[in-house]
Formats: C-alpha cells, structure tokens, sequence
C-alpha cells in the first residue's frame, strides 16, 4: 500500500513530459511572483505532498497528496472569479490503530474567491467568496462525513523589492451529514512572508493554523519552504520543499512534517 501512494504522488512528474508546449513563457520572476499571489491571474496545477509524523497514539504516519487546481476566470472588466478545489488522496498508518492503515480519498474543499483586477492604490490585493466541504472521503477515518460552508477571504501586498506578505483567512460550519459524528466550527488563519530572489526562486514561511472551536484545540503547523520555477521540455513547473514543525497540536497530534510540491503552470500566451 505504501508504495501505492509513493506512485500516486509520483504521478505528476510522468505528467510533464505529456503536457503540451507552452509558447511565448513569461519568465521564471515574473511566474515566481504570481505564485506567491494567490488570486493571481495565472492558471497552475499543484500537486502538493505533505508527511507528518508521530499522528495519533501510536505515532502514526500520515502521507496526503492534495491536487488543488487553481482557475481564474474573468467575470466583468474589473473582477476575477479565482476556483480552487482541493482533493487530498491520504495514505496513513497506524493513525486508528496499531497495524492499521487507511487509504483513499478525503473531503474535497472548493473555495471560490471574488478579487479585484487591480491592486488599490496602497498595492493591497483582496479576494473573498465562499469555501465548502464536501464528504468524500472513500473511508470514514479519512474524512468527517459532515458538509460545510462558510466565508474565505485574503489580503496581501506585494513589494518591489521582492516581498509579498498577507494573510489568509476562512471559517467552516458543519450544516449537514452523519449526526453521529462531530459538528465542525473551524477557523483557518495563515498568515505569510515570502522572499523572491532571482532566477525564479522563492523562500516562503507561513502559519497554516486552525481553531477548532467544538474541542477548544489549536493547530499550529509553522512551513519553512523554497521554490523555484523551471521549464522541463515546453511545460513550465515550479518545485518546492520544505519543512514543518507543530508549534501546539491536539493530544496525539503530530509532532513534525515535510511537505514537497510540483505545480504546472499554464501563463498567458
């Protein structure tokens, strides 16, 4: 099983080589930029790998493969409609019980956000619209069996000197789904620092937190990451690595983690 997941996160760089060409590329800066943008106008398939370690009273080990395409649309000469909708395939084990393993996939969370073409004229860009959470995890321990909704938005600014820093924030309410399992009342907050350098490369750090107001529990993973934007054949990819350290988890929540991406790009042309 375990090998199983190692080929299904592998998938994505048999994929490049498949993909068409991309004519007239921007460069890597200016993808790198939009990157760290994210309402950017600029369509990308992430598939993003995430590990953590000791999960649950057996330290267990968690591996998700989140695939979270991202589509901009233009809906008026001023607006944006940003999708994303993210979809974990989630491998764990000894998470439930010692021995055991689960794999399938988990809930799928599409967020839209509504943002502005330009910045204001302090160079803030906004983007707010709904988020949801769909029950479609293939395994009741990989999911929450619940539906859910609530709001989304973000702010952020991005300098001359090659910082982008912001924050992004959503909150979730179970309406629906099995009465037998928990209500969700999640508040999501990551604030972010990133650092352009040249040649396409980026050091980020964000606090992916979450308030888990029915259990009175913080989760507070802090991700120190670099990327870095290339071209294999005619497809335009960024990769990224890096690491993350729980700064205050649930009890039997994780300790540690890594997280590995490889994101298509798709600019303009």
């Amino acid at each position: 099983m375990t090998n199983r997941f190692y080929a299904c996160a592998a998938l994505p760089l048999l994929l490049v080589g498949a993909l068409p060409s991309v004519s007239h590329a921007q460069d890597a800066d200016a993808l790198a930029k939009k990157l760290a943008n994210p309402v950017a106008s600029l369509i990308s398939v992430p598939f993003q790998y995430n590990v953590d370690f000791n999960v649950g009273p057996y330290d267990g080990t968690q591996q998700k493969l989140n695939i979270q395409p991202v589509i901009p649309t233009s809906i008026s000469s001023d607006w944006n409609l940003i999708s994303r909708i993210i979809t974990p395939v989630v491998y764990q084990n000894d998470v439930t019980g010692r021995s055991s393993s689960e794999f399938g996939l988990g809930d799928m969370n599409p967020e839209f956000f509504f943002s502005p073409k330009q910045p204001s004229a302090g160079g803030w860009i906004f983007g707010i619209g709904p988020t949801f959470l769909l029950p479609t995890a293939t395994d009741k321990a990989l999911g929450t069996e619940k539906w859910g909704a609530g709001p989304t938005g973000l702010a952020l600014r991005q300098t001359d000197t090659g910082w982008t820093y912001g924050m992004l924030v959503n909150h979730i309410w179970s309406f629906a789904g099995n009465s037998k399992r928990n209500d969700i009342s999640n508040t999501f907050l990551q604030p972010f620092l990133a650092k352009q350098f040249k040649g396409g490369r980026t050091l980020t750090v964000n606090i992916e937190s979450t308030y888990d107001w029915k259990g009175k529990d913080w989760t507070v993973p802090i991700n120190l990451m670099y990327s870095k934007v290339t071209k294999i054949g005619g497809q335009m990819i960024s990769y990224q690595g890096g690491v993350r350290y729980y700064a205050e988890a649930p009890n039997h929540g994780p300790d540690w983690g890594l997280r590995f991406s490889l994101t298509l790009l798709f600019p303009e042309h």
